[in-house]
């Protein structure tokens, strides 16, 4: 037996607002972390591909200590790095709108500052996040995005090993 028709038009008719109501109130579920970790990944080895290296693996380990270290520049959204024996790439971007691909993207759009016959970065330009993506011997990375207080956003990776050895060609 089906349900009286003074009971079902109603359901219905909520039903129906808020499937075609633009407005209505919807909640959109947080990307995947297996989402966010190919937004860094890929990017990392697509330029590591072009050079012939192999691919960078995603390090849980890392990206704890990448989180750890966002959260600490969460208060005040400054370049400041952590310190430790891994090699690390920082960004920061004015609002929240920040994807994590669009960091690494930034940092490997600095490939056309970096000589490789001379092995250093074109008079005042900035290539070594570039040299630390392609750093032939890190085999791992993690990396974290946070929103800062202000409002901007702050992404970190952390590469193991650390590259950008004085003296020696990232490939």
């Amino acid at each position: 037996m089906s349900p009286p028709l003074n009971l079902l038009f109603p359901c219905l008719w909520i039903l129906c607002l808020f499937l075609f109501n633009p407005t209505a109130a919807r909640t959109t579920p947080p990307p995947r972390r297996q989402d966010q970790i190919r937004q860094y990944l890929e990017p990392h080895n697509r330029e590591r591909s072009k050079l012939g290296i192999p691919p960078l693996k995603w390090s849980k380990k890392l990206a704890d200590f990448a989180a750890s270290w966002a959260h600490t520049r969460q208060g005040d959204c400054e370049l400041i790095h952590s310190g430790t024996n891994y090699g690390e790439n920082l960004f920061w971007g004015s609002g929240q709108q920040w994807s994590h691909g669009d960091a690494v993207a930034a940092w490997a759009a600095e490939r056309c500052y970096y000589d490789h016959a001379a092995n250093s970065c074109r008079k005042g330009q900035d290539c070594l996040h570039y040299t630390q993506m392609v750093w032939r011997q890190s085999s791992r990375v993690g990396c974290a995005r946070v929103v800062c207080k202000s409002g901007d956003t702050f992404v970190g990776c952390n590469y193991d090993p650390p590259g950008n050895v004085v003296g020696e060609k990232p490939f």
